[in-house]
């Protein structure tokens, strides 16, 4: 059986166009929306920033944030990066969203901040085709590697 999270520098090295393109959606704007699961299950929907560094990709939160202790109890989480609209007359020269689901994990931040590093279970970009007139779903897991996928 195939692993079902990698580390950013698996991601990178398993495919490393993709990887460039979704790390580039991630970083086009500092504020992104993240998604961890409360104490009851339910979903709690945060901003946060991310950082790719040593080929981790993590995240940090003020002590004791509320997402932050949501991520110590069940590290599931679900970042969905910047996004425009696509541009008026010329759809099909929007760049795209990106969007990763994975696991974080906690490690030594340095002071009294929260940090995770975030293992991928799923990296996603979604674009319009060069028409622009259908959305191309593209994704990457480790156990099936890259698709693409055009809906109507």
């Amino acid at each position: 059986m195939r692993k079902q999270v990698a580390s950013w520098a698996e991601f990178e090295a398993a495919e490393p166009e993709f990887a460039s393109r979704v790390r580039k959606l991630m970083s086009s704007r500092k504020h992104l929306t993240m998604a961890t699961l409360r104490r009851d299950g339910s979903p709690r929907i945060s901003g946060t920033e991310v950082e790719f560094a040593d080929g981790q990709l993590r995240i940090g939160s003020m002590t004791r944030a509320v997402k932050a202790l949501d991520l110590r109890r069940d590290g599931r989480v679900a970042i969905h990066g910047p996004t425009a609209d696509p541009p008026a007359g010329n759809a099909a020269s929007w760049k795209g969203e990106a969007k990763i689901a994975g696991t974080a994990s906690e490690v030594d931040s340095g002071g009294d901040a929260h940090r995770f590093v975030i293992d991928v279970q799923e990296a996603v970009i979604t674009h319009l085709n060069e028409a622009g007139n259908r959305l191309v779903v593209e994704s990457w897991t480790p156990a099936h590697g890259h698709r693409t996928l055009e809906r109507e």
